[in-house]
């Protein structure tokens, strides 16, 4: 690859990750070519040319978190075998992430998506596309679970990841919120529970998922 070029994807990548870490603390909004350039001692012409506009540069930190957050969740717990033991490690790997966070403000999503829900817009769409991807691959895992006859057929593989999400989703919020990390342990053992009694049989959760 020409060294510019490297250059060039090196220095995006280095914006990205600080507006990811602002946007996670004081929101989307918060971002703008001058703040960026100025934090990190760069030209505000050389932040311009990477994105263009306050919205480019705010959709492109959307589509880096997305990337953070595949490499720190979904792609540990696909590591799991097939079945309840992998809609286990999706759990508890995104309990992870929100507990280690790797931005300041903790979960970029949660952290962001209340500045949008109600505005219209590319910005929105990028967020609520995010979240529907979420929640589908979720889904598809507890439903792959089913198929292999290890969650029980009476139980709706969307009301159950939409559960397990949810209890996630406020763990995180209200331990952020509290300053309260008993509150991820509380969440982990609701999960476990949940995820018992969907069980066809308990035995492959009977495990250190650590």
């Amino acid at each position: 690859m020409d060294k510019r070029v490297q250059r060039g994807l090196r220095s995006r990548q280095v914006i990205l990750d600080r507006a990811m870490n602002i946007a996670s603390m004081e929101g989307l909004e918060s971002l703008s070519v001058r703040r960026l350039a100025t934090e990190l001692e760069v030209s505000k012409s050389g932040v311009f040319a990477q994105f263009g506009s306050k919205e480019e540069l705010q959709l492109a930190t959307v589509r880096a978190a997305i990337d953070v957050f595949s490499a720190r969740v979904i792609r540990p717990a696909m590591k799991a075998p097939a079945g309840i033991r992998r809609v286990e490690a999706l759990a508890g790997s995104w309990l992870d992430y929100a507990r280690q966070p790797v931005f300041e403000g903790g979960c970029f999503f949660i952290s962001t998506a209340p500045e949008f829900d109600t505005r219209p817009g590319r910005v929105r769409d990028a967020l609520a596309s995010a979240r529907r991807d979420w929640h589908t691959l979720y889904t598809t895992i507890v439903t792959e679970a089913q198929q292999l006859g290890q969650i029980r057929p009476d139980i709706d593989p969307a009301d159950l990841a939409f559960v397990l999400d949810a209890l996630a989703r406020v763990a995180a919020e209200d331990a952020a919120l509290l300053d309260d990390n008993l509150r991820y342990d509380r969440a982990r053992q609701i999960i476990t529970n949940r995820l018992r009694a969907a069980a066809t049989d308990t035995a492959a959760l009977d495990h250190d998922p650590h």
